[in-house]
């Protein structure tokens, strides 16, 4: 309990709250503030998130270690992933005893990642040559 909360402070700290207007028609928010969907996006702009959010889509619900030994990195460095998605409201979790199980949030997720990849297509060289998009970005193998 005490990691989780030392958790969300360091989240706070490095990601302070951006306030969200209260106009809402129905449940849409009628005017999202660009910062936040930038933040959403942004958390979509990870190559190892992607790659999460693609297992999630094809095979469903998945234990961490599933995640850890699909994508071949530290238990960790895929947690603190995995913590990105839930805070951004990609994916969800259930406890299962001492097991934590991820799934996706939003079952339109799948068809996001699909319209992504169909605008990113016909521009892929010109995207691999864009070094603004990876300025901040380590660098990461990548999976097809």
């Amino acid at each position: 309990m005490a990691d989780q909360t030392r958790e969300h402070l360091e989240n706070r700290a490095r990601h302070p709250r951006i306030p969200v207007p209260h106009a809402r028609r129905g449940d849409l928010v009628v005017d999202l503030p660009t910062e936040i969907l930038a933040r959403f996006l942004h958390a979509l702009a990870d190559p190892t998130r992607l790659r999460i959010l693609e297992h999630l889509s094809r095979d469903g619900e998945l234990h961490v270690s599933a995640l850890v030994e699909r994508l071949g990195q530290p238990q960790g460095r895929v947690s603190a992933h995995l913590t990105c998605l839930r805070t951004c409201g990609l994916v969800r979790v259930r406890q299962d005893g001492k097991y934590r199980y991820y799934a996706l949030a939003d079952q339109r997720i799948p068809a996001l990642l699909a319209l992504a990849r169909d605008l990113a297509r016909p521009n892929a060289a010109a995207i691999a040559s864009c070094a603004i998009g990876t300025r901040h970005d380590p660098p990461e193998e990548t999976e097809r």
